[in-house]
């Protein structure tokens, strides 16, 4: 009998799903559990992403923290903020249990990191029955943020007595044609108090005349002044919410020809709004007392420059708002007239006045300190009625822009003429400022 029930086979389908029937639907649960714990771990990677783009948005606490840092490492809130906004993200999510979630948001260089990691628990159901009582899940978000360079910016505007010239050809007739040595050159008498007020003001100037209803000549200076105002607006639009990656600062070579020093006319700010409406009211053309005052030696580069150096300061590297980049922005018709008496490179016989193009010497000091030049050269018109331009300023003529180009950093120079518009060159060649590659190392 004993040995006929070990040889009996009936039954044995019934036996053996009873034996497979709880591995069955473990193995089958595992599968359904481990594919919800999948769907729960998209949900905590789309809220990982969520917060790690979050912590460097350009308008975040964390981001206007890191634009304040003088130097690299960590920001507390931005990994605050990271950590918040994840939890955020997961109020509606359920099923699962949040073990840990840690936040990392590092500045280097331009560069700033957001990671975030997390760690979950998710609860299983069917897989219980073969001892699997949950699932854990992790992950993490990753996103860099590349800052832009920081940059300080020097207006130096050329208002000396040669940017009073007509604008344009055609201004430059009606000038010619109202003046009875046939001068194109709206030169402003009087003196400049120490408000900036213009006092014993000769009425009967040519300054005056060009704004004349009879002559209503545009000069040069005023097409510099408001096309400065233009700039320092672009600047604005072009940072967005970042207020501190730009500063401005707008220079005159003098406001006055008796004491021709370098005049403030806008201190660096990065109050752009203010600074466009001071540079247009307050850019003007410089006083002389009488004409022909101090032989005509007022435009000194190499003096004006020397003294722009001294206030700018260390030349940083861009890469936080205490170490901009330095940038000298010049705008000048680039014929230079003073006294020197050993250096001029073309030199008025038997005199110590010198009246030639740019001398690149400053320029070159300037860059080797590590200030960048940006040149933009208002075209010296030709004055064919001018005896004094036939003699000295003709034969140099063409040297001018070639010497205004040395002077700038590679690049960036830029040459308007009369037709052109000074407002758009001066635009475009800020925008090719901003957009140029930093040398890093």
């Amino acid at each position: 009998m004993l040995r006929g029930f070990w040889s009996d086979r009936s039954g044995n389908f019934g036996m053996m799903t009873a034996l497979l029937i709880v591995p069955i639907i473990g193995v089958a649960g595992l599968a359904v559990d481990i594919t919800n714990a999948m769907t729960v771990k998209a949900k905590l990677q789309g809220a990982g992403d969520a917060a790690a783009l979050a912590a460097i948005a350009n308008s975040s606490p964390g981001m206007q923290a890191a634009f304040s840092m003088s130097g690299d490492g960590t920001i507390p809130i931005a990994e605050s903020d990271a950590k918040a906004f994840f939890r955020a993200q997961l109020q509606n999510v359920t099923g699962y249990t949040l073990d840990s979630v840690d936040a990392s948001i590092v500045k280097s260089g331009k560069t700033i990191t957001s990671v975030v990691n997390f760690k979950a628990t998710v609860k299983t159901y069917l897989s219980q029955v073969i001892g699997h009582n949950n699932v854990s899940v992790a992950g993490h978000a990753t996103a860099t943020y590349e800052t832009a360079t920081y940059r300080s910016f020097y207006l130096l505007l050329d208002n000396t007595p040669s940017m009073g010239v007509a604008a344009t050809p055609a201004d430059i007739q009606k000038m010619v044609n109202a003046t009875p040595d046939q001068c194109a050159f709206a030169c402003h008498i009087g003196y400049t108090d120490q408000y900036g007020n213009v006092s014993n003001e000769d009425p009967n100037d040519y300054y005056h005349l060009a704004r004349s209803k009879n002559v209503n000549a545009t000069i040069r200076i005023d097409v510099v002044a408001q096309a400065t105002q233009q700039l320092l607006q672009t600047a604005m639009q072009d940072r967005g919410n970042n207020t501190s990656l730009y500063r401005m600062g707008v220079y005159t070579f003098g406001r006055d020809a008796t004491n021709p020093q370098l005049y403030e006319v806008v201190s660096p700010t990065t109050d752009l709004a203010t600074a466009a409406t001071t540079a247009k009211n307050n850019v003007s053309l410089m006083t002389i007392p009488q004409q022909g005052y101090n032989n005509d030696q007022i435009t000194s580069f190499d003096s004006a420059l020397a003294q722009l150096g001294a206030k700018m300061g260390f030349a940083g590297d861009g890469n936080s708002v205490a170490t901009p980049q330095k940038i000298v922005f010049m705008v000048s018709d680039g014929v230079g007239d003073s006294s020197k008496p050993t250096t001029c490179t073309e030199p008025l016989a038997g005199s110590t006045r010198c009246q030639e193009p740019i001398d690149t010497t400053a320029c070159d000091a300037l860059k080797k300190q590590g200030y960048t030049i940006a040149v933009l050269y208002t075209t010296y018109l030709p004055l064919p009625t001018n005896g004094w331009y036939n003699q000295w300023i003709a034969p140099f003529q063409n040297e001018i822009g070639t010497r205004m180009k040395a002077c700038a950093t590679p690049g960036l120079y830029f040459e308007v003429s009369p037709t052109q518009g000074i407002s758009d060159a001066m635009t475009a060649l800020f925008k090719k400022i901003v957009a140029m590659p930093r040398l890093t190392g």
